[in-house]
Order: structure tokens, then C-alpha cells, then sequence
């Protein structure tokens, strides 16, 4: 047997769990590991696993080769490093010690929960990622996109938004890598850099119509917010990242994307094109 066909053998016995499976960015993991020849465990509320009751944690970990870790509602959450830290150290203690965490790129409040994974003992790869395309089309943004108005607390900054897709892609050829990015830190962009303003006008361009783009405060979004009923201590968080994030600090591309996959990320316009074809954006 050759050195490939070993390789191959070996990702085809590999097991990996996805939690947020059926999530944004799960969901796309889970597909694009089966694609590869992995065997994927959903792991979700619905399949048993809840990240807040440590008790469901081994019955999904047991015997795996893998995981990738999607904490729910934010990486910046006070609750992640030590949710992260102690659903590693479980992985580790059953012998799943491959590791990958989805990160935030440019989130000081994330890092605490990175910490946590890389001293849990596990070979671990934290992928940041910048804002997904997809938030436009399956996230908190699509109802202003619909309604023809997204209000949002984002000035002019630009960012180089990124495809879920590329997120999967990579998570996927990391796992199927062997060691080759054990105690890496991805940062994962798109392209090329769009204000938000730029990105709502592209998005109208592909579905047709006018959309505004208004920029507003982030403590008057936040106040948006709690009146839709958004946990007060949820909003302070959001407040607190919107704060930092959009300051510019994200405003550039990296070329992780091309290193990892060989290839340069999904542009923007393609997946507004995609979306708005599919019917995203109709009211």
C-alpha cells in the first residue's frame, strides 16, 4: 500500500464530531467531512449533546478520532473558556485529542476561550474566522435584508467577509492533514474588503430592488436589541464586541485560505448571486 492510499484508509476510518451540526457552520462541516470520507456525529441537542449539561458530553465523545467546536452564541461569551476547557480535557481524558476551534477573528474576548483549549492537552487548530456572508442570508441580519433596511453598528468599517463554505473546507483538510496544523492559528478571510454598506448594495444588485444600509451607535443598537428581547447580559456582550471589532482592526485579507486548500476563498458577489437565487432575501 502507498503512503496515499494509507492516508486514505486512514481518513476513511476516521470519526469526527461536529457540534452545532446543524448550525451555520456545522452544517457545512458535517457535509464537506462526509464528502472527504469521514464519518461525521452530529452532536446537537436534538442528538443528546448539550454543551451546558457536561453530563451528555462522553457518550458523544467516546471513541471519535476528532472534534470541531462550535461554542453556542459567542467564543467571547464569559461562559466559553470554560466550557471549551472542559469539553477538551473530556475529549483528551477518552482519547479524542484532535482538536479545532471556531474563533473569532479580531475578538479580544474570544481569547480566553482559546487558552483554554490550547493548555487542555489536546493537538489543537483555532481557526478565526471573519464575519460570514452567510450572516446576511441565515443570521441575525436577515430580517432588516427583507425588509429592505439593515440597520447595523458598523460605520464604514470594511471587512473581508467569508464564506461558511471555505470555513467547512478548511476545517475539513485540517483534519484529514495528519499533524500538519497541530498548534495552529488559522485567520480565514474572504477576498477582498467590503464596508457593510458596499456589501448591502451587492446584495440589492443580485436580488433586485433597493436596500439602505444604516449605520446607527452600537449602544443604540444594543438598545434595539433588549426591545426585542435579547438577555440583558447578551446585549453587554454584543455592545462590547461591536465595540472593538468595528474599530478596523479586521481590515485586511489573509492569504490562510490558499495555504490550506490550495485554492483563493468564495467572493462575496457569488455568494450574494447563490443566496438571492435560492431565494434568500424575498419577503
Amino acid at each position: 500500500m502507498t503512503d496515499n492510499a494509507a492516508d486514505t484508509a486512514d481518513t476513511q476510518r476516521m470519526t469526527v464530531v461536529v457540534t452545532g451540526a446543524s448550525g451555520r457552520t456545522g452544517s457545512r462541516v458535517a457535509r464537506a467531512a462526509r464528502g472527504a470520507g469521514l464519518t461525521v456525529r452530529a452532536a446537537s441537542r436534538a442528538q443528546g449533546f448539550d454543551w451546558e449539561d457536561p453530563t451528555t458530553w462522553a457518550q458523544t465523545l467516546r471513541d471519535a478520532d476528532a472534534a470541531y467546536l462550535m461554542y453556542p452564541s459567542d467564543v467571547g461569551s464569559p461562559a466559553a473558556a470554560e466550557g471549551v476547557g472542559a469539553l477538551a480535557r473530556e475529549a483528551v481524558g477518552l482519547g479524542v485529542r484532535r482538536l479545532v476551534l471556531l474563533s473569532a477573528r479580531g475578538e479580544d474576548q474570544a481569547l480566553p476561550a482559546e487558552k483554554a483549549l490550547t493548555s487542555s492537552g489536546a493537538d489543537w487548530t483555532i481557526v478565526r474566522a471573519a464575519w460570514f456572508s452567510q450572516n446576511f442570508s441565515e443570521g441575525p441580519l436577515v430580517e432588516g435584508m427583507v425588509h429592505r433596511e439593515l440597520v447595523f453598528p458598523a460605520g464604514e468599517v470594511k471587512e473581508p467577509f467569508l464564506d461558511v463554505r471555505d470555513i467547512a473546507d478548511v476545517v475539513t483538510a485540517v483534519l484529514t492533514s495528519g499533524d500538519r496544523y497541530a498548534g495552529r492559528t488559522l485567520e480565514l478571510t474572504g477576498p477582498r474588503l467590503l464596508s457593510w454598506r458596499e456589501a448591502v448594495a451587492e446584495i440589492a444588485a443580485a436580488a433586485g430592488g433597493t436596500i439602505t444600509y444604516t449605520p446607527v451607535p452600537t449602544r443604540a443598537y444594543g438598545e434595539a436589541l433588549t426591545g426585542f428581547g435579547v438577555p440583558p447580559e447578551e446585549v453587554e456582550l454584543l455592545i462590547e464586541v461591536f465595540d472593538s471589532l468595528m474599530d478596523g482592526r479586521n481590515a485586511h485579507v489573509t492569504d490562510d485560505v490558499r495555504e490550506v486548500l490550495g485554492r483563493g476563498p468564495r467572493d462575496f458577489a457569488d455568494f450574494a448571486r447563490e443566496a438571492a437565487a435560492a431565494g434568500a432575501w424575498k419577503s
